[in-house]
């Protein structure tokens, strides 16, 4: 698993994304979420302005994200 360090107290799942290097652009999330390759802690998410918060934990395929 990989910490992703973020400087506010929550943030938006397709930033986060790209702030981890996931996707090059917002744009690109879109995508990953139609084709039900994202979850967050656990349960499928299709929702690119999912607000999450430390210790939120995003899957991306078989990469698992931390939110710190």
């Amino acid at each position: 698993m990989q910490d992703v360090a973020v400087s506010t107290d929550s943030i938006r799942l397709g930033q986060f994304l790209k702030l981890a290097g996931v996707v090059d652009m917002g744009s690109d999330v879109r995508s990953l979420l139609e084709d039900g390759r994202v979850g967050v802690n656990g349960e499928a998410e299709d929702r690119r302005g999912r607000q999450l918060v430390r210790g939120d934990v995003v899957t991306v395929d078989d990469t698992e994200l931390r939110v710190a």
